[in-house]
């Protein structure tokens, strides 16, 4: 398998679709015996509806623009259902969440967090969490949590800013 075969191989892309998403945690809601209150099922429909990260405050807002008696301690309580149950990842270095692209399964992925556009991609590929986990139990270190961020410019972003100052 050439390298560039091997690459395509040893990842993938997901597509945004979050109905998919929202639909995943409660089923996985149902079959944990979790329940998914209105609140956490709204907080949760907000994160799916977003392309990009989403921080607390935004989703504050937007839950004050339906219920006048938000507030952040119940958004809080819902992020931290969300978190704790895995539904969600939150991105510490720009302190914003995003849904979990496989809701049903325990994993630890790294993202890439675009510096410009502010995008985070899920990378899936377990050999660099089995990487860290090894690196860890080598020194005699027992993880609890592992999220790495790579920031850095998404493609997108580099294509835009090559079309505006073209080479000299």
């Amino acid at each position: 398998m050439s390298q560039t075969a091997a690459h395509r191989h040893s990842h993938h892309d997901h597509g945004h679709d979050a109905g998919a998403f929202v639909d995943a945690v409660a089923s996985a809601c149902e079959l944990r015996g979790l329940r998914l209150t209105p609140l956490r099922l709204r907080v949760l429909e907000l994160i799916a509806a977003e392309s990009k990260p989403v921080k607390a405050y935004d989703l504050l807002d937007r839950l004050k623009d339906e219920h006048s008696g938000a507030a952040p301690p119940t958004v809080y309580r819902a992020l931290d259902f969300l978190l704790e149950n895995r539904f969600i990842h939150k991105l510490e270095s720009i302190n914003a969440f995003v849904g979990c692209h496989h809701p049903n399964e325990v994993h630890q992925v790294p993202f890439l967090i675009c510096d410009v556009c502010a995008n985070a991609v899920e990378v899936c590929d377990e050999r660099v969490s089995k990487l860290l986990n090894e690196q860890a139990r080598e020194r005699g270190f027992r993880p609890r949590a592992q999220t790495l961020e790579m920031h850095g410019v998404c493609a997108n972003c580099r294509e835009a800013a090559d079309r505006k100052s073209p080479a000299s």
